[in-house]
């Protein structure tokens, strides 16, 4: 359990660059220990497990969107496993797939559309869990082009009572066919 003294202990997945590595940039003012994840999933969740032996907050960033819903579900209950109650997932995603099937995604990113959307379906079928284990769920759905994506993302992961959904950028994508 963190005590107020203590700095919240946050794993980020595809923080090598773009808006993942702003999300660490950010983090990092923040009364926040944060570790910028790319590899492994679980063995990620082990080194903080080791290092920490608690996560506060989880940032799923890029890297997690490449897992199929099978890894990102145990990717996600091993992180719960190490969340205090008040713990925090955040799911990032685009427009695009968040509103995949219904609406058109640019050409070619159809295949990215899915598989994100799949993610975030498998991360709302544990909802129950997380509630059970007293942790809150957000997704943060934007445009990365938006200068205010990654500080959105932040927003989502340090607020005590974030939206169940975040919308980040122009509503201009919200309003097309």
């Amino acid at each position: 359990m963190q005590t107020v003294d203590e700095p919240r202990i946050v794993l980020v997945t595809g923080a090598s660059q773009g808006v993942g590595a702003d999300v660490v940039a950010q983090l990092d003012d923040t009364h926040s220990h944060v570790i910028a994840g790319d590899s492994d999933a679980a063995a990620l969740i082990d080194d903080v497990a080791a290092r920490f032996g608690r996560l506060d907050t989880l940032v799923l960033n890029a890297s997690a969107t490449r897992l199929d819903r099978a890894e990102l579900r145990e990717f996600a209950q091993r992180a719960v496993r190490l969340m205090p109650i008040g713990g925090h997932i955040v799911f990032v995603t685009s427009h695009q797939a968040h509103f995949y099937p219904h609406k058109a995604v640019p050409k070619g990113y159809a295949a990215d559309a899915a598989r994100m959307r799949a993610g975030e379906t498998a991360l709302y079928g544990m909802r129950s869990e997380f509630s059970r284990a007293g942790i809150r769920f957000t997704v943060v759905s934007g445009d990365a082009v938006d200068g205010g994506f990654a500080a959105a993302i932040v927003t989502a992961a340090t607020t005590p009572n974030p939206s169940g959904v975040v919308y980040v950028g122009s509503a201009q994508y919200l309003m097309t066919a």
